[in-house]
């Protein structure tokens, strides 16, 4: 599945590098390409999207 997702409060790498492990402590086939300046992920993965937002919030960060 392929998502693209607003995540407002991403504001560095280190933003992106904590939701990408955490993504892929469940999927590790999953791959994540962040954009600190607009705040956005693309995120290739086999989890539902549900799933993803879960773990995106346990990360610490919201999907707008």
């Amino acid at each position: 599945m392929s998502l693209k997702l607003s995540v407002p409060s991403i504001g560095c790498a280190s933003c992106i590098e904590t939701i990408t492990k955490t993504i892929q402590s469940v999927d590790t086939t999953a791959t994540i390409a962040g954009d600190a300046t607009s705040k956005s992920l693309d995120i290739e993965s086999q989890l539902p999207e549900v799933k993803i937002r879960e773990l995106i919030a346990i990360a610490g960060h919201k999907v707008a």
